[in-house]
C-alpha cells in the first residue's frame, strides 16, 4: 500500500518528468495521474506512473514515466470476454520520448545476459530490445512482456488498443496492478 506521501511524491516526479520532455498537462489532467506500486510497497524499485489521455472502446494514448531503474513487473493483456462478448488481448506500442527502456518480450533470450537489473518478481521473459529516445516497438496481443528505465528514467508514450489494465496477468502472484492508497484517520 502506498502512503499519501509516496503518492504525491510520484505525482510531483511525474510531473516533473512530462514537463522535462516537453509534455504538459492541465490542472484537471494533473488530478489523473496514477502511481503504481504493484502492492509490493517499493515503488521506487517496482512501480510505473502513468497519465491517460484517453481509453475509448477502440483505443487507447498514455505517458508512462518510470524512475531510474524502475520495473513493470512481467504481464500479459489476455484475450477474455467481458458481457458475453469475447475481446482480443491488447495490442501496444510503446515509444520513448526520454531516457532509455529495456524491454524484455517472449523470444529467446539469454537471463544472465540481458542489460537490465533483475526486479524482486517472477521474470520469465528475457529477449531484449533495447528503446532509446525516438525509437519504438509494438507488442501484439497476447505478449507476454516486462520493462525497466535506464539510469536517467525514462518517459514512454504507449497507443494501444483499448486498454483493461485490471485485467492484466501478471507472472508474480503478489502483484495487484490497481494501487491502494492509505486513508488518513481523523
Amino acid at each position: 500500500m502506498l502512503t499519501k506521501e509516496e503518492y504525491a511524491e510520484g505525482v510531483r516526479y511525474t510531473l516533473k518528468s512530462l514537463e522535462e520532455a516537453g509534455f504538459y498537462l492541465t490542472d484537471a489532467e494533473k488530478e489523473r495521474i496514477e502511481v503504481a506500486d504493484f502492492g509490493l510497497g517499493k515503488v521506487k524499485e517496482i512501480g510505473l506512473q502513468i497519465f491517460t489521455y484517453v481509453n475509448t472502446d477502440r483505443c487507447c494514448a498514455k505517458e508512462m514515466v518510470l524512475r531510474p531503474f524502475q520495473t513493470c513487473p512481467e504481464h500479459i493483456h489476455l484475450d477474455g470476454e467481458e458481457g458475453g462478448v469475447p475481446f482480443q488481448g491488447k495490442e501496444e506500442t510503446f515509444r520513448v520520448r526520454r531516457g532509455l527502456c529495456y524491454l524484455y518480450v517472449d523470444g529467446e533470450g539469454d537471463k544472465s545476459k540481458i542489460k537490465a537489473k533483475l526486479p524482486e518478481t517472477a521474470v520469465t521473459v528475457f529477449h531484449e530490445i533495447v528503446l532509446h529516445a525516438g525509437e519504438q516497438y509494438t507488442m501484439y496481443p497476447n505478449t507476454r512482456h516486462w520493462f525497466q528505465a535506464g539510469a536517467e528514467g525514462a518517459v514512454i508514450s504507449e497507443f494501444s488498443t483499448h486498454s483493461s489494465d485490471e485485467t492484466d496477468a501478471f507472472e508474480d502472484a503478489r502483484i495487484r496492478r490497481i494501487p491502494e492508497v492509505e486513508e488518513l484517520c481523523s
